[in-house]
């Protein structure tokens, strides 16, 4: 589509929908992710993913007062690449996880100066070396950056997302940079019990503290089929793992 909407809740089980918060006539608009910088300006941020002039796809922001927008757009940040994030540590750096589409779905990640502006060069975290990544095509994206005890952990999807085989797993590091090992027991989230193509997720924290983790999957096991969101708890085991 042009555009993203909105959905409003009190409860995660009743939803109103919201009138679109961006609008772009380049189409393409997939891929959503808002960073509210409640310890900077106090906007908050719309990473997208649009169509760009002469093909393939490019990442930009836009900027809002509130969460409902209207979001402005700001400037293109990547060129060829989708699925941007932006992660705040709690030193106040700033790191954006994108994925690069040129060469392969290889995501990577960009030290940023602040919510706009890049610097330095990117570094490559992620690529596709595994069966579970491989299924239906050679493919990492979707990444989200969670920092749990000290430790990161690089959360991403793998295989393709029109697939009832795409999944999320997980990698660990002890910097937002790298180097990331992979859980030996990925995809943390799979085809299974009625469901199918879990994957590009993100994770919020609920005002109780409790963390939810809110992804897309398909109603079948066909390809290419339609896909919803939900939403489900998530929390740590007793040795830090996932679940």
């Amino acid at each position: 589509g042009k555009g993203y909407e909105v959905f409003v809740s009190e409860d995660l089980v009743h939803w109103e929908q919201k009138p679109k918060c961006f609008t772009d006539r380049r189409g393409g608009a997939w891929a959503p992710d808002v960073f509210h910088h409640k310890n900077g300006d106090g906007k908050f941020y719309l990473y997208y993913t649009l169509n760009r002039r002469g093909g393939g796809k490019q990442i930009g922001v836009a900027v809002a007062d509130g969460p409902l927008g209207p979001f402005q757009d700001r400037t293109n940040l990547v060129d060829r690449s989708i699925d941007a994030h932006l992660f705040r540590d709690d030193d106040g750096a700033l790191y954006l996880y994108y994925t690069e589409i040129e060469g392969g779905f290889k995501i990577k990640v960009q030290r940023m100066a602040d919510p706009l502006t890049m610097k330095g060069e990117p570094v490559e975290v992620i690529r596709p070396t595994v069966d579970w990544e491989r299924k239906k095509g050679s493919v990492t994206e979707g990444p989200s950056m969670l920092k749990h005890k000290g430790l990161y952990y690089l959360m991403y999807s793998g295989s393709g997302a029109d697939g009832p085989d795409y999944a999320i797993g997980n990698a660990t590091g002890k910097s937002p940079l790298g180097p990331f090992t992979k859980y030996a027991n990925n995809p943390i989230a799979k085809r299974g019990n009625g469901v199918f193509g879990p994957g590009h997720h993100s994770v919020v924290t609920g005002p109780d503290g409790m963390l939810w983790m809110v992804y897309h999957q398909q109603n079948s096991e066909e390809v290419a089929c339609k896909r919803f969101l939900a939403i489900v708890p998530l929390c740590f085991d007793e040795h830090e793992v996932i679940h």
